[in-house]
C-alpha cells in the first residue's frame, strides 16, 4: 500500500491506538497532529512519547529511531505497532523498560 491508502492506514492505526488507551487510562488520549517529526504525528500520554505504527512490513528500528529523536527531555519513546489480524505490539529501550518492571514484581524476585 502506498500513496494515500498508507497514510489513511497510518492515521487509521493511530486513532485506534488512542482509543484503547484512552479507554484503558480513563483520560483521553489525542493524536498530536503536525508536532512531531517532519510532520509526522504522535501519541502523547504523560511522559509517554508514542509513535503508533499500523504496517504489514516491520520496521521496527527505524520507527524506534524516529520516535527517539523528536522525544524531549525526560520523556519515554515507545513504538506501539500492529499488522493484520495482530495484538497491538510495544517496543522501548531497554533502560526506561527495567524501571517498569522493578516497579512490578513482587519481592524484588523474578519466578
Amino acid at each position: 500500500m502506498k500513496g494515500a491508502g498508507a497514510r489513511n492506514k497510518g492515521a487509521s492505526g493511530e486513532r485506534e491506538l488512542a482509543d484503547i488507551l484512552t479507554r484503558a487510562f480513563g483520560r483521553e488520549v489525542r493524536r498530536k497532529l503536525g508536532q512531531a517529526r517532519d510532520g509526522g504525528d504522535d501519541l502523547q500520554v504523560d511522559h509517554f512519547r508514542i509513535e503508533a505504527k499500523r504496517r504489514e512490513t516491520i520496521a521496527i528500528v527505524k520507527w524506534c529511531e524516529q520516535v527517539e529523536a523528536t522525544a524531549e527531555t525526560g520523556e519515554i519513546p515507545v513504538v506501539m505497532f500492529r499488522r493484520n489480524r495482530e495484538p497491538w505490539r510495544v517496543c522501548l529501550l531497554l533502560d526506561d523498560f527495567i524501571p517498569m518492571m522493578k516497579q512490578n514484581i513482587k519481592g524484588g524476585i523474578l519466578d
